[in-house]
């Protein structure tokens, strides 16, 4: 065997050798020491460094990376599977063609392994919160409730002295009602009071009187201007005002652009415990002139009674027979404004809470125009101010005009007299035509 001759320090090998090295540098790590078998492949391996000690070291004489032989990763493993027994030339050429890793490869087992205990802690975790979710079972109720009803429970800072004592308060009880009265309230309430959250929430109720409890029957609807300033001028019945929202129900409902309505209520039922409030969430107004004009310049429609009280005050022998209709506000309004005037004749609405008698000293002391007394009011407290279910009839009559008297006519009594009687008087007839055809109160 040729004597070896002795390298002196060169440049670095090419990458492909570098790679071939620290192939076998790894491999080495991980398998058994060699042992030469004969002496042919020991002078193989004399050859293959021959064959790198007769390139150039340095300077102009190296030679390109193409020109320069190298030790083929496959050769590698050829040569170096004769000095190891019991491994396959496969599995060595695996080996000695992975590219180095800090992080030690795993084995499918390994994987699988750890595999299997994220799948027993995620189990642990869910087994934990279902565990803890039994154990909050009754206060999960608590919080239910209390985020239906934000309300505060007696004592909740304190002890139980501090909860009977909120129990015996009426402090507690009136801010436990404002917090429920600030509930779901809408963050864009207009000038006048509409919540349209509030009435949101209220319109599946409204829709199950209008078609199922009063079955509302609507004519005319088409005689309401698709948009600008409108007013409506209607007979007013009942002792509560179902007849101003069933007919802003039906606008929303049946009219072509779903015009919205504003009516406008006595001063009288903001006088009443809630009702005042509750109307005034839901699109009523507050009856005054400066109120109805304002609306009117925004070029909305508004509904208007012109009966007022004397209206909703009919005992049931007075039925659909029309009071004096003040002296002609609505008239003045929609002469000042321009506005059209529409007549609507509401059948049906007498007939939800017959008034029978009603007293009227006893409540002036109070601010109200008298106390109702109905078949079952207040024989049945409460429950007995819930309307029939009458047939109702809505028709709206034709328009009628008024800007041929201009604005200053609004200060011409007479004239608003005679309109404010025309309009009466249309009105008048429709309600006795459609009671002549009227067969039940019931069914219409």
């Amino acid at each position: 065997m040729a004597k070896r001759r002795r390298r002196t320090p060169a440049a670095a090998p090419a990458p492909e050798m570098q790679k071939v090295q620290t192939g076998v540098e790894a491999r080495d790590e991980l398998l058994p020491p060699r042992e030469p078998v004969d002496a042919t492949h020991a002078a193989a391996e004399v050859s293959a460094e021959a064959a790198i000690d007769e390139l150039p070291e340095s300077g102009p004489e190296a030679a390109s990376e193409q020109e320069r032989p190298s030790l083929d990763a496959r050769d590698d493993v050829a040569e170096f599977s004769a000095w190891v027994h019991g491994v396959g030339e496969d599995e060595l050429e695996d080996l000695a063609l992975e590219a180095p890793s800090e992080v030690p490869p795993r084995s499918i087992d390994d994987l699988a392994g750890e595999l299997r205990r994220v799948e027993a802690e995620v189990d642990r975790m869910f087994d934990e919160r279902a565990r803890r979710r039994e154990d909050d079972a009754p206060r999960s109720v608590v919080d239910r409730i209390r985020d239906m009803m934000p309300v505060e429970l007696p004592g909740q800072d304190g002890t139980i002295v501090d909860a009977a004592r909120d129990v015996l308060s009426t402090d507690y009880y009136l801010r436990q009602w404002s917090r429920i009265g600030l509930r779901n309230r809408s963050e864009e309430v207009d000038e006048f009071g509409l919540d349209p959250v509030y009435e949101a929430r209220l319109l599946p109720l409204l829709d199950f009187l209008y078609t199922k409890w009063f079955r509302v029957e609507v004519r005319g609807i088409e005689n309401v201007p698709k948009s600008g300033r409108c007013v409506l001028v209607a007979n007013h019945s009942g002792v509560l005002p179902f007849d101003g929202l069933m007919v802003r129900t039906a606008a929303r409902r049946e009219h072509s652009t779903a015009r919205d309505v504003r009516w406008l209520a006595e001063d009288f039922i903001y006088h009443l415990p809630f009702l005042g409030a509750f109307i005034n969430r839901i699109g009523a107004v507050r009856a005054c002139q400066e109120n109805a004009e304002r609306l009117l310049r925004r070029e909305e429609c508004i509904l208007v009674f012109p009966e007022g009280v004397k209206g909703t005050g009919k005992l049931f022998r007075d039925r659909y027979r029309l009071q004096r209709f003040g002296r002609g506000g609505f008239v003045k309004l929609a002469l000042r404004t321009h506005a059209p005037v529409v007549p609507v004749s509401i059948v049906g609405a007498e007939e939800t809470a017959p008034l029978l008698y009603r007293f009227e000293y006893l409540t002036r002391a109070i601010g109200l125009p008298y106390l109702p007394v109905t078949p079952l009011f207040p024989l049945l407290g409460p429950v007995g101010l819930l309307p029939a279910p009458s047939k109702w009839l809505i028709e709206f009559g034709a328009p009628i005009a008024l800007e041929e008297h201009g604005a200053e006519a609004a200060d011409d009594a007479l004239l608003v007299g005679r309109l404010a009687e025309r309009v009466r008087g249309a009105i008048q007839q429709t309600l006795d035509a459609r009671l002549s055809e009227r067969k039940s109160v019931w069914l219409g």
